[in-house]
This record gives C-alpha cells, structure tokens and sequence, in this order.
C-alpha cells in the first residue's frame, strides 16, 4: 500500500484526516509540502538533480511528510533518505510558510559546511548533488532550468535572508 500522509486545511493546520500517496485529495484539504535550503559558508547552496524517471529537474531536498510526522520531522527524514545526512540535531530556521490553494508548505533554511562526498545519495530518487553560487541559479533561471516552485523557493529564501540583515545583495537579486 502506498505511503500514508496527513491532510491539513488551508491555514495550514493538520486535521484528522489522511491519504495515500497517489489519492485524489479531497476539496477543502492540502497535502504538506516541506522543503530545506541548505547554504554553506561559502555562501552557496545544495541543490540536488532528481533522476529522469521523476523528472529530472534541479531543486532543493523536500517532500512530503508521512502521517504522524511535524514538518519538521519530514525535513530529517527527507534528508535522510535522500541525502544519508543526519539533520535531528541541525538548527533550522522556518523562513516560510502558507497554503496556496494547491499545498500547504514550510520551507526550511540551513547553514551547514557538507562535503559532496559525505553525501550518499538515494539513487532511485537522485542523480546527483552539487554546490551552486546565487549568480549560477540565476543562470539557471534564464535558462528555464528551475520550475517556478523552485524560483519561489530561493526568491523567498533571498527575501528572508536580507530581513535578517544578511547579504543576499552581493550575489545579486534571484529573481
């Protein structure tokens, strides 16, 4: 039987009902979304490439909790999985969160140093994994490399990074 996950309604809070991966959702319930950037000390972020049979697109680790799961919690098990890091002691800060008619969604921020070869990727789901500057995601922009959740992603994360007084400037705008 497919993965069980919670339905939330739209503000975003859980409710009592569940799906199954693959279920029509129900009118007036959200699936959760969660997804974490991670940037290193050099000011670039982690992006993975999922493999063609998903559809091959460049974007940060997410998905979707499993039923009894915080989002929180989904972002440690996503990363795990995907990435074979252990994420239960790493401070994240939520930067955004919300309902937009077609999910619920928190996106999670990192600060963390990981070396690509610490990293082992879950190769059912993942191509591979690199560092990118802001100016080379732009690149990936114009060049229609990143789907609009993704653009979304960092246009927020960039946002949130110049309210806490931190320097999204100097790579220039994401958007």
């Amino acid at each position: 039987m497919a993965e069980l996950r919670d339905l939330y309604d739209k503000f975003g809070n859980k409710t009592n009902k569940t799906y199954h991966k693959g279920d029509i959702i129900p009118s007036g319930y959200y699936p959760m979304v969660v997804m974490v950037v991670i940037r290193n000390s050099k000011g670039e972020f982690l992006m993975q490439k999922r493999v063609k049979a998903k559809g091959g697109d460049w974007g940060v680790t997410g998905g979707h909790p499993k039923s009894g799961e915080s989002p929180i919690e989904g972002i440690i098990t996503e990363v795990k999985e995907e990435l074979g890091l252990d994420f239960s002691n790493e401070k994240s800060i939520e930067y955004d969160s919300g309902c937009d008619g077609k999910d619920c969604y928190k996106m999670y921020f990192v600060n963390k140093d990981i070396e690509i070869n610490d990293i082992t990727i879950q190769e059912d789901e993942l191509s591979e994994v690199k560092w990118f500057t802001m100016d080379s995601l732009k690149e990936m922009v114009n060049k229609k490399q990143l789907n609009d959740d993704q653009i979304s992603c960092f246009t927020k994360v960039c946002d949130y990074l110049k309210k806490i007084k931190e320097d999204c400037s100097n790579e220039g705008e994401f958007k």
